[in-house]
This record gives C-alpha cells, structure tokens and sequence, in this order.
C-alpha cells in the first residue's frame, strides 16, 4: 500500500502545490498541544447520559446540547443555536446544535456534521467500568459514547480551534457545526429539520464524522454505502387453520411453504438470487477471512456464504436477511396446520441501486416463485438510498491526502455494508455538495456495545487529518 498520490490535480490545480503552502507542522503542534485539554472535554461529554429515546430522561439529552453549544462558543463562535424541529406525533425533535462562522468573499462553506445523542448502556454488568465515567486504559478511552460520536464532535472542534489558532483571519473557509441530537434514534424529524433550515446549513462540502478507520494505524474515507429496503412476504394456504392429522399430507402448512419460499432468495453459493439487483464491482481492499470470522464470531464449521472478496460482499453486493417471523413459538405450539406466516424482509442495496426498483424486484421473486401455489404477497416496508462518493472529486482527493499526511500511511478507500439513512438526505437536500464521511472508530471501538472505547492515538491523528483538510480547502483545493 502506498501513499495517496498527493500530485492529483483538483479542477485543474495540482493538489501539491496546494498542500506544499500548508503549515502542516503548525496545525500539528496546535493539536498535540491542546490535546489533553481536548481528551479531557471528551471526557465531560461522556458524562452526560443524553439518550434521545422516550424511555429516557429528556434532560439529559438538552444537558447534552448545552454542553456542545458551550464548547463551541469557547472557539470564539457566537451564531450558536439549539434547534427543534415538531416530530410527527405532535412533539419535538430532538435538540440540534448549530453554530456557524460566515465565509470570507470567495471561499467556500464547510458543514461539520456530528450527534451528540448517544445509545443506551445496556446491561452495565457487562461493562469493565461505568459507562458514562470515561476511562483510559492501554492508550483506549471506554464509556459509551467516547467513539460514536462524542469523538467526532470533538475531531470538529478541535481542528477548527487549530485552524483558528494558526491562521487566525486568514482562515477564510465558511464553517457551519451540525451536531444532531437524535440520530441514534434513527433521526426521525432529520429530513424535516433540513427542509426548514435548508439556507442555514447549505455548505460546498459536508463533513459526516460518523464511521470508523480501517484499523489502528490505517486510516479511511468511506467512500460507498449499501441502501435499504425491506417489506413483508406472507404465504397463506386456506382460509383457516385446521387439525394437523385429520388434513396434514395433501396440504402443507404456511410455515413450510414460506421457508421453501425463503430458500429461493439465495442460490447454492448463498448469493442474492432475486433477479434484477444491481451487482457492485469488485474492491481493492483485502478483509482476511480468518480476521472477518473472528471479528463476526462465525462458529467453526460455518461457511461463509456468496462468492467474490469478502469486503465486495459486504459493500457492493447485495445481502439478504429474515429479521422477523410470525409463527407460533415452540411453547405456544399445537398441532395444526397454520393458515398464514409472515416474515419480515431486510434487503441490502448495492451503491448504484434504485430502492424503488430494487423493491420491485422483490415484490415479482415473491410472487413467481410461490410454492405450491400458495398465496403470496409482499408489503414493501422503508427504503433507504446507497451512496457513493466520488473520490476523483476535489474535497476526496484533500480528504485522502490529508488522512495519508496525518497518519503517515495511505489512506483506504473503505465502504460500509450497513446505511446511514440521512446521507441520503443530505444528497437530495444539497445535491451540488460534496460529501465526506470520516470517522474516528476502529474494529475494536465497540459502539453500540458493552465497553465501547476510542483509540487516544488515532483520535489525535482524526484531528490533525481535518485540521489538514480545512486549510487545503481554505487554500483553493476545491478549485
């Protein structure tokens, strides 16, 4: 693996001769310098239990806010604003904090996008220390939210501070912070809140600081994004259930017909048998098997399913899963032959796939292929769009240099076989814009899980590497 070729041009200007006037030492020892105060923010963020589910106290999610919103006036910014948008069952969304810093004549505007909102803890039994006390230990720091993404809160204030601290009014660029407050809740009003506050968070490039590095010492951009769609299949047989032995045999129960239905979604490799899904290309970037069966925690004697690399099968194929079931339980079972079963669908798109189509798609493989001339049909659920970035565009090919410069290795482009649901928003919102998605996660980050933790060392590069990026963008590199 070798280093981004920093000597690719962006509209016509060579990249070099951008990145050679940076004061990339300077930026660097701004951040080094402020580092520990940073981590120790950090630390205060975690501190705040903000869960934007209903369950949970609602307080504690506006402390939260406050607590960003305080951090950054401490940049020296004062057009800081929390924001709500109605929600659809009457109440409010929850608290985004936006704060923004107005472009100079010329230069363009940069939108830092993060959520303060944080999952729940789970069972605290399974965590090595408390989940909201943050602690260091072996050069990581655990409690819940530490990496996803009070981290990337602070990898955005922190490079802005540089920025601010080296070049002080040179530092032209336009910047808008976007901190949401409810994303892991599935950002429920996010689409509305862009729509009402569509001029106050336009920018030329957003920065969605909400992934994750391709391993300790490696940095990456993700650069596609599988969509979602996901529906309903049910098979019915008769109109009534009826008893197993006096009319099992000539008849088979909707269970059975809507497993053998299931079986038809993958063929004998165990790929993705629905005809008409788009099929992404292969990628350049290796994921050992032996390092993807630990990591999922594949049982020995389980072989993996699909054909291709192990990452094209997870960021450009599609993939297919049964999440839900509805049949009696083994405890609530009798012996009669079941009129209907449903099964809830999930289906993951491939960058490049129309959802609607890919819906459709779905819907014809459910209705040809039903067995034994059961009724079948599918109810399509959500669709969520893929996403891919262009890395030939000018803020990738800063983002790339920047990541490599920062960390001293190439930087990978990686992809992502889950969704981010609002990028697909944001594209459609602001579709001149150029999206960037970093991350300040690793393989061993844990977010979502018991003892979650941000690698200290990474973290510190996260920041130099936007800190680089800023002050390529406030030099031209967009062209």
């Amino acid at each position: 693996m070798t280093l981004h070729d920093s000597s690719a041009t962006t509209h016509g200007v060579e990249l070099t001769n951008i990145t050679a006037q940076l004061p990339t030492s300077e930026l660097r020892q701004s951040v080094a310098a402020n580092f520990a105060a940073t981590v120790g923010e950090l630390i205060d963020l975690v501190a705040i239990p903000g869960i934007a589910w209903e369950a949970f106290d609602e307080k504690q999610l506006e402390r939260s806010a406050e607590a960003v919103a305080a951090l950054i006036r401490s940049t020296g910014l004062d057009d800081v604003q929390i924001l709500r948008v109605p929600n659809d069952d009457g109440g409010q969304g929850g608290p985004a904090v936006v704060a923004r810093k107005a472009a100079a004549p010329g230069k363009p505007t940069v939108v830092l996008y993060a959520h303060h909102d944080v999952q729940p803890p789970g069972d605290n039994g399974l965590w090595d220390s408390e989940p909201f006390t943050a602690v260091e230990r072996n050069g990581r720091l655990y409690g819940r939210g530490a990496a996803d993404d009070k981290a990337g809160i602070m990898a955005h204030i922190a490079s802005f501070r540089a920025m601010t601290e080296i070049l002080g009014d040179a530092f032209g660029v336009g910047v808008t912070f976007f901190i949401e407050g409810e994303e892991e809740a599935g950002s429920p009003t996010f689409a509305r809140f862009l729509e009402t506050h569509r001029e106050l968070l336009a920018g030329d490039v957003i920065i969605v600081a909400d992934s994750a590095n391709w391993q300790v010492g490696i940095p990456a951009l993700t650069t596609s994004l599988r969509g979602l769609v996901d529906g309903t299949v049910e098979v019915r047989v008769t109109d009534h259930a009826v008893h197993s032995g006096m009319f099992g045999g000539p008849i088979l129960d909707a269970p059975t017909l809507l497993a053998r239905l299931i079986a038809t979604f993958h063929d004998e490799h165990g790929s993705v048998a629905i005809q008409g899904l788009h099929q992404g290309g292969e990628t350049v970037v290796d994921y050992p098997e032996d390092s993807f069966r630990a990591d999922a925690g594949v049982l020995d004697g389980v072989q993996l399913a699909g054909q291709g690399s192990i990452t094209s099968r997870l960021w450009t194929q599609p993939a297919l899963s049964v999440i839900g079931m509805d049949i009696p339980s083994v405890d609530m079972s009798s012996n009669t032959l079941l009129s209907s079963a449903r099964a809830k669908i999930s289906l993951r798109v491939a960058p490049g796939q129309d959802p609607a189509a890919a819906l459709a798609a779905l819907e014809a493989h459910v209705v040809a292929h039903a067995p034994f001339g059961a009724q079948a049909t599918f109810t399509a659920g959500e669709a969520g769009q893929p996403f891919a970035t262009d890395t030939h565009a000018p803020a990738a090919q800063a983002a790339l240099w920047a990541l490599g410069e920062s960390w001293g290795v190439a930087a990978v482009e990686t992809g992502m076989g889950g969704s981010i649901p609002f990028i697909a928003d944001l594209k459609e919102t602001y579709p001149e814009a150029q999206i960037l998605v970093t991350g300040v996660e690793d393989p061993d980050s844990r977010a979502h899980s018991a003892n979650e933790s941000l690698h200290l060392g990474d973290f510190e590069k996260a920041i130099v590497a936007q800190a680089m990026l800023l002050a390529a963008i406030n030099e031209g590199a967009l062209g």
